[in-house]
């Protein structure tokens, strides 16, 4: 009786972690059945959690947008370019403010703080004038050039980075540093050679957030990538099946399911860096 009293909060607690799980994974579960669902199924007045007779035609809709592959090629870019940025750019912030004592170091963690609690809508208009402005000085990072997006993504993505690695960058031991010191190692190799290795677990997952926010970004692209269809990326390419007359609500899912494969892909190679992460960034 003892023993059963003793493992009932863990089976509340199991419980209730495969409800949350239940409840997170059914969206994705619905979009990936809606993208195989035949039209009349998913314009039913009465919705199934199931389809008996499963189709491709969602899926082939997507195939004939003109240009898929460039808006891939697109996402993939800017992507890539963020979250390569952030990482080196982050890393670097957080070994500054975490290693070295230098005035308005508090007011510069703070303003690091408040800068992730402003809406993303708030900043949307202020920054497409800026970029209007940046484009006259740099066409490259202008409106309609990807390299717009980057940047935009850039200053949302560091804020949070520098923030989640400023603890990792912490738990490492300052006693290493004064080993690697007497062991001849400049300050340089140090954080190169010794501290980025350590804290690769909190890249992982710096590099995780910064992709799935700068992959999945429909606002941004839509705000400042206006007229140069050649420029636009995936979610965009989603937004022809946005119709007057009706969505193809098929094709919508079928899009959305493609487009979850790269994020899902991403993770998987990064999962087992990130896991063990999750038991701490210095073991020792």
């Amino acid at each position: 009786m003892t023993s059963s009293r003793k493992r009932m909060p863990r089976r509340i607690a199991d419980a209730v972690a495969v409800l949350i799980a239940v409840a997170v994974a059914f969206p994705l579960y619905w979009m990936v059945l809606s993208a195989f669902k035949p039209e009349g199924e998913l314009l039913s007045a009465d919705p199934r959690p199931w389809t008996f007779a499963p189709t491709l035609d969602g899926f082939r809709r997507v195939f004939t947008v003109d240009g898929l592959g460039g808006y891939f090629a697109n996402s993939l870019l800017v992507a890539a370019a963020v979250v390569l940025l952030s990482l080196l750019m982050s890393f670097l912030a957080a070994v500054a403010l975490t290693r070295f004592r230098f005035r308005g170091r508090t007011v510069l963690l703070l303003m690091i703080l408040v800068a992730q609690m402003v809406p993303v809508e708030a900043l949307t208009i202020p920054l497409f004038f800026l970029m209007r402005e940046v484009g006259g000085v740099a066409p490259a990072f202008g409106l309609n050039h990807l390299g717009s997006l980057v940047l935009v993504h850039l200053a949302f993505s560091l804020p949070l980075a520098i923030w989640m690695l400023r603890g990792f960058v912490a738990a490492v031991p300052a006693e290493l540093e004064e080993a690697a010191t007497l062991d001849g190692a400049s300050r340089g190799r140090f954080v190169w050679q010794v501290l980025f290795p350590l804290v690769a677990p909190g890249l992982v997952a710096t590099s995780v957030l910064s992709f799935i926010h700068a992959w999945n970004d429909f606002l941004f692209a839509k705000t400042f990538i206006i007229s140069a269809t050649e420029n636009q990326t995936l979610p965009m390419a989603i937004l022809v099946f946005f119709k007057p007359e009706g969505n193809d609500w098929g094709a919508i899912m079928a899009g959305s399911t493609l487009m979850t494969i790269p994020v899902l892909v991403f993770f998987v190679l990064v999962q087992r860096k990130l896991v063990s992460g999750l038991a701490g960034a210095v073991k020792g």
